[in-house]
């Protein structure tokens, strides 16, 4: 037998959820030619996988690398996680559709990357990223809100019947280009804009794709915990269609006063895993993701109420500008949602964009607004003004105990909620979340190997085979013989993450090679700067 790769001497742990077995395995083409005893099989490279653990490449469920890989095109950050392939357009923001006048233009810097668009539909985005050439590949969902501000549907009113119409083509256009599903942001604007009865309308019209599901990022907030799933639960049977639940957290409890006392931090998982599984044992097909921190992260604008957010930019920039909207704006931040004032200490800045204000990246609202001399909310505005929308920070203030709760029940799987990014890249001077770089190899270091809260088999398929079977993916996510060799070979005994949140640029321990569509991206450690990734579609 003739082989461009042989990998000897590994196990196999196949991301279905089954037992682990010793093997070799064998890849010719770019897929996966044989699987067993190949001690007679000749090839033109060989890697010895002694003590070393072979697996399907990652699925990032979660990821909003929709234009980070036109910067960092190689995606050390997840690449050095074992993550080979992308699932983007989560939270209602995607690169596409864009109407002809809007190129680039999704609302308050959400996507301001240093790149020309000159794409309004997926066909256009895919070409651009393939032929710009990409480390790992990427699996596009078509985002509501850029469906929304496409037909100029981004007002806090009611959707007229023809932008209705116009919404519900353009969400079957991106599905027949090869989206593969279609995701919501709830708690943002312009997503948030949209009631119940809306949602199930636009989703009712890709129904009858087989496969496609709904993706929501929530209507959280405080008290919404349990009500937010269940809106989710309500839209899935009502438009007949699958629905997946994006990063799943408690981010309140408005009973605690927003948790104020570190003593009175109790997990309150079950109540929302309840929802799940009674939704699952009432037939609908449900499942979520989630990622293990207890700190989230977020625009500052989510401190804003979504009606000040209606419309351009230039638009919200407009209403913190005017006095009396402005009061009224900086009032309600200071309530907060569901009556429980936000904990402005726990909102600790990440990212902006103006080097004016590059001093407040690492500190909190509170400290700034001490700085400052003035109340935190007026503080938050007065940040969103000066960097357009465009502040993004890492929230702290949820619970360990929930966490495990949602990493181990069964019908989760893993998503970073991070991007593709470089230590050495555009964003590497930004303090981001470490779920960038860290979040499969926390998992399998800290939560599988040091706690034993779940079995490495059993954390793989989170990774691997679960969250191909939601996509409908059929050609990767399980080692089997035929299917794309895009593979995994780590060190259990080593792999770990190393960002942390005051130095996040850090890329993880224990991937040792990683196979994009049979192509060697990270070889015996290092990146090789290949870039074999690309867009995959829905079939």
């Amino acid at each position: 037998m003739a082989l461009d790769l042989l990998i000897k001497n590994g196990t196999i742990i196949d991301g279905s959820g089954g037992l682990r077995y010793d093997a070799d395995l064998g890849i010719s083409g770019g897929k996966i030619e044989a699987i067993g005893n190949l001690e007679d099989a000749q090839a033109d490279r060989v890697i010895d996988a002694s003590g070393l653990i072979i697996t399907p490449g990652f699925i990032d469920m979660h990821s909003h690398s929709d234009m980070s890989l036109f910067d960092d095109p190689g995606g050390e950050s997840k690449a050095f996680q074992g993550v080979t392939t992308e699932v983007t357009g989560n939270c209602s923001y995607s690169a596409f559709p864009i109407a002809s006048n809007r190129k680039g233009d999704l609302g308050l810097g959400s996507f301001d990357w240093p790149i020309d668009w000159e794409w309004t539909d997926l066909d256009g985005y895919a070409g651009a990223l393939e032929s710009h050439g990409i480390s790992l590949n990427i699996a596009p969902q078509v985002g509501q809100a850029a469906i929304q501000i496409a037909v100029g549907a981004n007002e806090e009113r009611a959707v007229t019947e023809d932008e209705m119409r116009s919404m519900q083509r353009l969400a079957v256009e991106a599905i027949e280009q090869g989206a593969w599903s279609l995701s919501t942001g709830l708690s943002v604007a312009p997503s948030g804009y949209m009631s119940t009865d809306e949602v199930v309308e636009l989703m009712s019209a890709l129904s009858g794709y087989k496969g496609v599901f709904y993706v929501t990022h929530s209507r959280f907030g405080a008290g919404k915990h349990v009500s937010a799933i269940e809106e989710a639960v309500e839209i899935g049977q009502r438009a007949g269609v699958p629905v997946h639940y994006s990063h799943l957290a408690i981010i309140a409890r408005p009973d605690l006063g927003g948790w104020r006392k570190p003593e009175d931090r109790r997990g309150h998982s079950h109540e929302m895993l309840e929802v799940f599984e009674n939704a699952r044992a009432g037939g609908l097909d449900i499942t979520y993701d989630t990622y293990p921190f207890t700190a989230a992260g977020a625009g500052i604008n989510q401190l804003i109420p979504i009606w000040a957010q209606a419309g351009s930019t230039d638009d919200y920039i407009a209403r913190l500008r005017d006095p009396d909207t402005r009061a009224r704006i900086r009032d309600e931040v200071a309530a907060g949602t569901g009556g429980v004032p936000p904990r402005f200490d726990t909102w600790v800045i990440s990212d902006v964009k103006s080097e004016a204000n590059q001093g407040v990246v690492g500190r909190s609202v509170a400290d700034i607004a001490a700085d400052r001399g003035l109340e935190p909310a007026e503080t938050a505005l007065q940040l969103e003004e000066e960097e357009r929308g465009a502040v993004m920070a890492v929230v702290h203030g949820r619970v360990e105990r929930d966490v495990r709760a949602f990493l181990s029940h069964p019908m989760g799987m893993i998503g970073s909620d991070g991007n593709a990014v470089s230590p050495t890249g555009s964003q590497s001077h930004k303090q981001i979340h470490p779920r960038f770089y860290a979040t499969y190899p926390r998992i399998l270091g800290r939560y599988v190997r040091d706690q034993s809260l779940i079995s490495l088999e059993t954390a793989v398929r989170k990774m691997t085979g679960m969250p191909a079977e939601r996509l409908g993916m059929t050609d990767r996510g399980l080692v089997e013989e035929g299917l794309v060799a895009d593979l995994a070979v780590f060190d259990p005994e080593t792999i770990i993450d190393h960002s942390t949140f005051e130095k996040p640029h850090q890329l993880s321990e224990g991937i040792r090679h990683l196979l994009v569509n049979g192509e060697a991206v990270i070889s015996d450690g290092v990146h090789t700067s290949a870039r074999p990734g690309r867009v995959l579609r829905r079939r």
